[in-house]
């Protein structure tokens, strides 16, 4: 398949996602969910951990999708068409940049498929031709979760990418400090200190300046990690993916909650939600470490 054509201006994503946020607000398109959250710490990882505090508004608009699904006598697609008020930027001729509607990060991103693939299938030259693109105007943290088992709640085909730092105070990311702990053999490695299946390797962050350049190079990247962790080569597996300019980690998924916590793949970056404080209990009694190894392979 061609790789297509990048449509996205250099050094404009980041102003459009700024603006395009506002006017969503201000329009009620944007539902963003308000949280708190504390650090938990465990194995050398300061887990940062969000506790929802209102979660009625996700809950209406499921029944709504219920209901259009119903209805229509076809599973209801959100992103086929999606809505216009959160459209940010065409990336491509495959992909398109929109806002989450039920973000609760700041300026959380999707890049979507324009037409229908499923969300189990390969990534392909394209997705991380787009993904690149927005790299390089947005330093952040791009992640795929594969399934509904590895954390996916639509079917149609999306990309993730948030701002980093994942919190206003600590590393970037979480497990930053676990990166220096990377063990090579070839052109993969292993973080000493995950005791879960996993492979790891470093980006090159001048691919931002050749995001077709660079999505060539990470597609080998992905599928030599992908080989690594035991994954076939046809089948998509249920796994998350995540990379940013400097990095790619890949952790196949055995299940997608851990009792009634649900693990995507943020939570492999160090960052987990709860629903209330039973939740947060839970987590706390048996450690985040300990929960993403549960619903990992080990």
């Amino acid at each position: 398949m061609a790789q297509g054509k990048i449509l996205l201006k250099p050094d404009t994503l980041w102003t459009s996602v700024k603006e395009r946020t506002e006017y969503a607000l201000q329009c009620g398109a944007l539902l963003s969910i308000p949280t708190e959250f504390e650090f938990v710490e465990q194995d050398g990882v300061r887990f940062l951990v969000r506790i929802l505090s209102n979660l009625n508004r996700k809950k209406a608009a499921k029944k709504k999708q219920e209901k259009q699904s119903a209805t229509a006598g076809e599973e209801f697609n959100p992103f086929l068409p999606y809505e216009e008020d959160l459209f940010v930027a065409d990336i491509s001729d495959t992909h398109v940049c929109i806002l989450n509607k039920f973000n609760v990060v700041d300026y959380h991103l999707l890049i979507i498929t324009r037409s229908f693939e499923e969300q189990e299938s390969l990534l392909t030259l394209e997705d991380f031709t787009a993904m690149w693109a927005c790299l390089a105007d947005f330093d952040g943290l791009a992640f795929y979760n594969s399934n509904k088992t590895a954390g996916a709640s639509q079917r149609h085909k999306h990309l993730q990418l948030v701002p980093l730092p994942l919190a206003p105070s600590g590393l970037q990311i979480p497990i930053e400090a676990l990166l220096t702990s990377a063990q090579f053999q070839n052109s993969n490695a292993t973080l000493a200190k995950l005791p879960f299946v996993h492979a790891f390797a470093p980006l090159n962050s001048n691919w931002v300046r050749s995001p077709l350049a660079g999505a060539q190079a990470t597609l080998e990247i992905y599928r030599t990690l992908r080989h690594a962790v035991g994954l076939d080569a046809k089948q998509s597996g249920a796994y998350n993916l995540l990379a940013t300019r400097e990095w790619m980690l890949i952790v196949p998924r055995s299940q997608e909650h851990f009792q009634s916590i649900s693990v995507n793949s943020l939570g492999f970056a160090g960052a987990l939600l709860v629903r209330n404080a039973a939740e947060m209990e839970i987590l706390k009694t048996q450690g985040p470490m300990t929960i993403l190894k549960n619903v990992a392979v080990f």
